[in-house]
């Protein structure tokens, strides 16, 4: 499929300004800053809003208003936070970043008396709030905030984790990751020529399904990982420590229990899904048995495991992935197509990689008011076509959500925001299995596998590991490198089986894993996954169905992830619910293996 127009493939940031003016932005700054004070000094010594409900309306309309325009940092938080993504080595954009973030964080402080307030109201009190008309929007955002309020610290105890969380947690993280991206090695190429690349090309190249190419990249990966090591032993020891003292401050039991409370799901919830799919690592542990067979070796190593298996000529350029990713939002819906078209449009993903550019790929929004981008990384393997699905998913799921919601629902749950982006990718992987021959189906097939396996097992091990790392640390007080890589080893070791050998330099590979310093922020990939298969499975028995999907992704925070799938048929709360998803990946395994067989490739 083809466009009648040319896609732009670089972020405009003309989106936010027409043209960069330093002092312009600093002015927006300051003007951001008062409308945030003018509403606390209008609030702060006012006690009616926490006795009247019409008033606590008018409160949070007026706090909403902020929210969805500026925030605490606005246009120039969120270009300076763009621009450093792409640039990740330019201390002028870091320098103002810093300085942004610093006045959000005294902005945020400055509030902070009114959510201390409002969470206060007595117990008495609250359903006398939670029932009135006219807080019908906010009503799951009040009930939220009366559950987590046990775990709320006085208001100078609040602000003072404010403060300290970037020095604690925040520098520490970002220090790494400049680092990774600051990296270059010499590697081969497809040709057999050798070339200088940046991390995140080198991170791509470990795919190669030329043996010698990736060998080569994982060579240059396991010498820089083997660099930021020592230094990543403190860092992560520092996160851990933090996340120990807050939660010791806030009397969670658990160091997955914030988490949960923050992600408004129970944590036996949690715990069914992470127990349901640590029973079934057999399923990983046989998937990539029959990888390493497609490919020729006794064994895979380590950065093996995520190869390609489809023809060396198969290419998705940009243009060609993009309108392929078209035509099936169309099938699903118009509106879908209609917003990933006005990206393409409007220059709001950013896609091939760059020096000094985040690997990786996501997708980002801020105000409600402001655009939404995607950032990708795409070279053309099968993988960055559902990549580009992925993350228009979480973009198609912003946009829905912000003609819908008011600032203060428009987010999504841990547990739901990888929903609607694996929903994309399989619809996606559907339309490139159309018309291939065996050979190019079992492609897709082991694509596909290798995605949900990526997405669930690979990520519930990395559960188990986070779990261990707090809990370990807290007996012991420090986690030497060695002990960190071995504790990594083990639970990879855990899923992927006897037919990944976990070679030297493996222990090493957590370094740059972004998601284990956002606190089990991981088993969303595992949720998000197997319900969204379930939403498919019921869009393809009634096409009509997507609608009900339309309205889910609408939803926002503005109910809870259980009532919002229990509105789909979907019950989280049972384990079973969970397994049948595994068994659903279990056939789709002994489908490839049959057809493997059946090509004498198995």
């Amino acid at each position: 499929m083809s466009f009648d127009f040319i896609p732009k493939k670089e972020w405009n940031f003309g989106l936010l300004y027409d043209r960069y003016d330093k002092k312009a932005l600093e002015e927006e700054l300051e003007d951001i800053k008062k409308r945030n004070l003018e509403f606390a000094a209008k609030w702060r010594d006012r006690k009616d809003y926490l006795e009247n409900p019409e008033i606590l309306k008018q409160a949070l309309d007026e706090l909403e208003q902020i929210e969805a325009t500026i925030g605490t940092s606005g246009k120039p938080g969120y270009y300076y936070w763009l621009k450093y993504q792409l640039d990740q080595q330019n201390t002028e954009i870091k320098a103002e970043l810093g300085k942004i973030e610093d006045l959000g964080t005294y902005l945020e402080n400055e509030l902070e008396f009114f959510r201390q307030n409002i969470s206060r109201i007595p117990v008495e009190k609250q359903q006398m709030f939670l029932d009135y008309p006219g807080l019908a929007e906010y009503r799951h955002m009040l009930e939220r905030m009366f559950i987590a309020a046990k775990y709320l610290l006085s208001e100078p105890e609040e602000k003072i984790l404010n403060l300290v969380s970037k020095t604690a947690h925040g520098n520490w993280v970002e220090m790494i990751s400049d680092f990774l991206s600051r990296e270059e090695r010499k590697v081969l190429n497809e040709d057999g020529s050798e070339s200088v690349k940046n991390f995140s090309e080198i991170l791509d190249t470990i795919n190669s399904i030329n043996k010698k190419v990736r060998d080569s990249a994982a060579e240059a990966l396991n010498d820089i990982f083997a660099k930021v090591a020592p230094v990543a032993e403190y860092e992560l020891n520092s996160v851990l420590h933090n996340k120990k003292v807050s939660d010791e401050l806030r009397g969670f039991k658990r160091p997955d229990e914030s988490r949960h409370v923050s992600d408004d799901i129970d944590s036996e919830v949690v715990d069914s899904l992470i127990e349901a799919v640590s029973s079934r690592f057999d399923i990983s542990q046989r998937y990539y048995k029959l990888k390493a067979k497609l490919l020729g070796v006794e064994k895979l190593q380590y950065h093996e495991r995520n190869v390609d298996f489809q023809k060396p000529d198969v290419k998705y350029d940009f243009e060609k992935s993009a309108g392929l990713i078209s035509k099936v939002f169309a099938g699903l819906d118009e509106e879908f197509r209609g917003i990933f078209e006005n990206f393409l449009k409007e220059g709001r993903i950013d896609v091939h990689p760059k020096k000094g550019k985040d690997s990786g790929a996501f997708c980002v929004h801020m105000e409600k008011d402001l655009p939404v981008f995607v950032m990708l990384n795409h070279t053309g393997r099968l993988n960055d076509v559902t990549t580009l699905a992925h993350e228009m998913g979480h973009a198609i799921n912003f946009e829905l959500m912000k003609k819908k919601q008011n600032a203060l629902n428009c987010g999504t749950f841990t547990c739901t925001a990888e929903v609607a982006s694996t929903f994309m990718e399989d619809f996606v992987l559907d339309e490139l299995e159309k018309d291939v021959d065996d050979e190019g189906r079992l492609a897709i097939l082991m694509e596909r596998l290798n995605g949900d396996i990526s997405s669930i097992q690979r990520q519930v091990a990395c559960y188990n590991f986070e779990k261990d790392l707090h809990t370990i640390y807290r007996s012991e007080g420090y986690l030497s490198l060695e002990k960190i890589g071995g504790l990594f080893l083990k639970h990879m070791g855990a899923y992927l089986g006897e037919a990944v050998e976990l070679s030297k330099g493996a222990e090493n590979w957590w370094v740059y894993w972004s998601h284990i310093r956002s606190y089990f922020y991981v088993y969303s990939y595992a949720s998000g996954v197997m319900i969204s298969k379930s939403l498919k499975k019921m869009v393809e028995d009634d096409s009509a169905f997507v609608k009900k999907v339309k309205r889910f992704l609408e939803l926002g925070t503005s109910v809870s992830p259980r009532d919002a799938f229990g509105e789909l048929g979907v019950d989280i709360g049972e384990k079973s619910f969970w397994m049948k998803g595994l068994e659903e990946l279990d056939r789709m395994l002994s489908e490839a293996e049959g057809l493997a067989g059946r090509l004498g490739r198995g």
